[in-house]
């Protein structure tokens, strides 16, 4: 309805414009001045009934405190230390497979198990060595004793001797092994060996991939699921050099999902780049993700608000503001004690900054009067009659 309200006066203004550059002009400097200006789009002519019908308010460039805040594009990630590959140290067949993509898992807990011969293997060799290690004891004690009384010699016990730590450094090697894959070496028995050995999550999480199925072959180079912390989620923002000195720690940060806008979300800057990222001219500054991180997943990409300190800056009402082929202008009254009333508009070039409480800090590209007037309401209605004026003369 707003816009075909827009429209409507829109229309009402270049048909009320059209007759009215039938009237006579007002003569004197206004003449001169409207004729001087005649072949100039940047400058426009209107009487007093014009800018009334219109609703054209005026006022002036003011100094206002407002709080600038930067745009920025990013994208969420998760910390190395806070994923993890799930991998086996011991080739084997998948024999169970207790998780599934989604699920939730504590650090230690068993999601899969595989099978192999050779896990019985070591604990067999392991338990085996238990009474050699034992007569390889006694021997060196009898070694000792004979040597002790000068009854042998001294090669036999040093042969003894190495022959038992040889075999103890064997079972030490075959202890760390049966604990790495998660049996206790202490709970084995002749009777009782192990075929089936459990895998575990190496780290709390969410499993974001699963790469094997039941009965798949594993070794060390092949992962068999992947686990995600999203607990430390943080944003990685690729900021400008010109703007990185507008930032530090501890800033606050509202950013939205790019594909899903409707949720905003918190982060606070913990840490600026020192280095450019790739061959671009954006550093990357890290943010750590506040409250809840639900729906949140590493690698989507976001869109970020930053804010910065207040600043007292020049700066008009937003709606003074008008856009054309891709330009911001204001528009600067340039006789504005004319007695007829007839007022002469300039479109003054500006660079938009902040937007804040309703007004628009501007940096004028061209020199113009601290006191200038200024259009404030109606200038989009003004940018109409001027380039449509502009299109016809030649």
């Amino acid at each position: 309805m707003r816009y075909i309200k827009i429209i409507a006066l829109f229309i009402a203004a270049i048909v009320f414009f059209s007759c009215n550059n039938n009237q006579p002009v007002a003569e004197g400097h206004d003449h001169e001045q409207e004729e001087g200006e005649e072949g100039h789009t940047d400058s426009l002519f209107l009487t007093p009934a014009q800018i009334k019908s219109i609703g054209i308010e005026f006022g002036s460039i003011q100094h206002k405190q407002l709080t600038a805040s930067l745009r920025a594009n990013g994208v969420l990630k998760v910390p190395n230390q806070n994923k993890a590959t799930v991998n086996t140290l011991y080739n084997g067949v998948v024999k169970t497979l207790l998780i599934q993509t989604g699920n939730t898992v504590k650090k230690g807990e068993v999601i899969a198990t595989i099978s192999n011969p050779q896990f019985i293997a070591a604990q067999e060799e392991y338990l085996a060595l238990k009474p050699k290690i034992l007569l390889a004891e006694q021997e060196v004690a009898r070694q000792k004793e004979l040597n002790e009384g000068n009854a042998g010699a001294l090669k036999n016990l040093q042969a003894a001797s190495a022959e038992l730590h040889a075999l103890q450094t064997r079972s030490a090697a075959l202890k760390e092994q049966i604990r790495l894959m998660g049996i206790n070496p202490e709970q084995l028995s002749n009777g009782k060996l192990v075929s089936v050995i459990a895998v575990h999550s190496p780290i709390s999480g969410v499993i974001s991939k699963v790469t094997a199925n039941v009965g798949s072959y594993l070794d060390i180079n092949t992962p068999l699921a992947e686990v995600v912390d999203n607990s430390q989620l943080h944003l990685d923002l690729f900021i400008y050099e010109k703007d990185l000195p507008k930032l530090k720690t501890g800033q606050l940060i509202h950013f939205t999902l790019t594909n899903d806008p409707g949720k905003e979300y918190d982060a606070t800057i913990f840490s600026l780049g020192s280095s450019f990222e790739g061959e671009s001219k954006a550093i990357s500054v890290h943010a750590k993700v506040n409250g809840d991180k639900t729906g949140l997943i590493d690698g989507m990409g976001i869109t970020a608000l930053i804010s910065l300190d207040k600043a007292v800056v020049p700066a008009v009402p937003a709606e003074a503001v008008v856009n054309y082929q891709n330009q911001d202008y204001i528009f600067v009254v340039t006789n504005p004690a004319a007695a007829s009333g007839n007022k002469y508009f300039e479109r003054i070039p500006v660079a938009k900054g902040t937007t804040d409480v309703g007004f628009t800090e501007i940096t004028p590209l061209k020199d113009i009067p601290d006191s200038s007037t200024v259009v404030v309401k109606g200038a989009f209605f003004i940018l109409a009659k001027q380039t449509n004026s502009g299109e016809h003369e030649h």
